[in-house]
């Protein structure tokens, strides 16, 4: 099928955010179409959840959702009120998609992210919503303050009344997310907060990190200092990894990290027992060692933590773990209770794009009307998922955005 000349609502983007908004336009009865530089839509869906596709959060108070997304998270407001937690949830168990929460995570319940991408289509499908595969945008040129018309690779001139740029980051640029859209801003007026990967592991240069591989712990707190200087607490489930760290805590702060990197010498302090002070602690030590006075230093503090973290500890204190606790100086129980609250750790970078869930930066908040995610520099323009600069933790958060943004910005531009 060869585009047609115009069309209502043009969507660049065939992702959840470019999908939500061509079917909310296409429910005002307009002529609406999608266009996809890939075979298939939403290819990047499919890795969400692990393949499950984690559909959105269980947190449905919105002034409470908006806080998950930082200072600037009251922006999202409008498109919470648009479609919210419990309407995302509605919508997909409406048109015959069954979900399951797991803690504060939505999930389909076939646990299958084709099936979301398949309900999807076939909503499309229903709509009469035009989509055009392999369709590679070149670029979009304007007439004074609005879009004219958009330029295929191929040289085809596709316009519209309205356009909605959903072209989504930078992450895993396999799927088709290689930040073409940034640029497209660009040249229509846009400024950007420069993009960088978020939600991505860490790496660690001490290789006694990286023989942790497959360990979680979550009641342990890492510290981070930027030039000795403490910046940032985390907390919550960390993973060790052959490369460093990794883990919800760790992905959710990712972002910060990589900005106090830029700023000095990142370094990281591992307290496994952050609820007691040092003095606290040496007293449940000695305890513990009066019990066990015959055993092995490693069997006798493996009653605490996994074995494979215990080896390590005591490779830090420089202790042979088969030495008998009895045998234990004070100056070596020390430096066990040192390490229990202060293993050190240095920061080498993050894993990239290509390893990094979303994009943190994008257009400026500053110029997007939250009402309506229209651009305030060009009239026909609207913006939706995550392309702008505003992104939420994991666990449904930016999944949530998508759907959300991409519903106002597609009933806008259909009212528009």
């Amino acid at each position: 099928m060869k585009p047609r000349d115009n069309f209502d609502v043009l969507v660049i983007g065939g992702g959840p955010a470019g999908i939500m908004a061509a079917i909310t336009s296409a429910d005002f009865g307009l002529n609406v179409a999608i266009l996809e530089k890939n075979k298939n839509l939403a290819r990047k869906l499919l890795l969400t959840g692990g393949g499950r596709c984690n559909i959105t959060n269980a947190t449905f108070d919105s002034k409470k959702l908006a806080k998950e997304y930082g200072k600037e998270g009251f922006f999202l407001l409008p498109a919470f009120e648009c479609l919210d937690i419990k309407k995302t949830i509605d919508f997909f168990e409406q048109n015959g998609l069954k979900t399951k929460t797991e803690g504060s995570k939505v999930y389909c319940q076939t646990d299958k992210a084709g099936d979301v991408v398949n309900v999807l289509e076939k909503i499309l499908k229903d709509k009469k919503v035009s989509v055009f595969y392999n369709s590679n945008v070149s670029r979009i040129e304007k007439d004074g303050k609005e879009i004219s018309k958009v330029v295929l690779s191929d040289g085809k001139e596709i316009s519209a009344k309205s356009y909605i740029l959903a072209t989504g980051g930078k992450t895993y640029s396999a799927t088709g997310s290689t930040g073409q859209g940034y640029g497209f801003a660009e040249s229509l007026g846009h400024k950007m907060k420069t993009p960088k990967p978020g939600l991505v592991p860490i790496k660690i240069k001490e290789d006694w990190v990286k023989s942790l591989q497959g360990i979680s712990i979550n009641s342990a707190q890492f510290n981070l200092l930027c030039d000795n200087k403490k910046k940032l607490a985390i907390n919550g489930e960390v993973i060790f990894t052959h490369f460093g760290l990794s883990g919800p805590a760790i992905l959710n702060a990712s972002s910060q990290i990589e900005d106090l990197s830029q700023k000095g010498k990142i370094t990281i302090f591992m307290d496994l027992f952050p609820n007691k002070d040092i003095k606290e602690l040496e007293g449940d030590i000695i305890e513990l060692f009066s019990k066990n006075a015959n055993k092995n230093i490693k069997n006798c503090l493996s009653e605490l933590l996994p074995e494979k973290l215990i080896s390590v500890i005591l490779d830090l204190s420089k202790i042979d773990s088969s030495k008998k606790v009895n045998a234990i100086t004070k100056a070596e129980r020390k430096n066990i209770v040192e390490q229990f609250k202060k293993s050190k750790m240095n920061f080498d970078g993050t894993l990239g794009f290509e390893n990094a869930m979303i994009t943190s930066g994008g257009v400026l908040l500053k110029e997007i009307e939250a009402k309506t995610m229209q651009s305030k520099i060009i009239k026909n323009l609207f913006f939706a998922g995550e392309i702008i600069n505003l992104h939420g933790p994991s666990g449904g958060y930016n999944l949530q955005m998508c759907w959300s943004t991409g519903c106002l910005a597609g009933q806008s531009a259909a009212k528009n």
